[in-house]
């Protein structure tokens, strides 16, 4: 069965406990690593740099503590133009979400309208905490 690597463990533990919860019940699902969890000041606004992220420090959701915001991949990590492979991770994320009932919302549908193509920034492996 699937499992997190320590690298895995330790981003992971630097987020919300319910993106804990709902990422320790997809790896045995589906193996994935966690990419990023926490973002201090100088990751945030090197990424933001990069075009990688919309916001600088302290803005981002990853930039709580913990961190609201994660990003995972499916492991072995696919070739980063495979969307399919991402689309089919998001699905399983959203579908072990519902079911633990914990509201996330996907970097490849930011307005969840479940339209894939109205996107004008794709951050397929981002998974955020919505608050209620």
């Amino acid at each position: 069965m699937p499992s997190f690597s320590k690298k895995s463990l330790r981003r992971l533990s630097t987020c919300h406990p319910d993106l804990q919860r709902l990422f320790r019940a997809v790896v045995p699902m589906v193996d994935c690593t966690i990419l990023d969890g926490y973002r201090g000041k100088t990751r945030q606004n090197k990424l933001f740099d990069q075009g990688k992220s919309k916001v600088r420090f302290p803005e981002g959701k990853h930039n709580d503590k913990p961190s609201n915001a994660i990003d995972v991949a499916p492991w072995p990590v696919p070739d980063w133009k495979d969307l399919n492979t991402f689309y089919f991770f998001s699905g399983v994320v959203k579908g072990i979400a519902i079911a633990l009932e914990i509201k996330i919302r996907w970097g490849g549908d930011w307005d969840g309208d479940n339209d894939l193509h109205d996107q004008t920034f794709n951050d397929l492996v981002h998974f955020e905490r919505v608050e209620e």
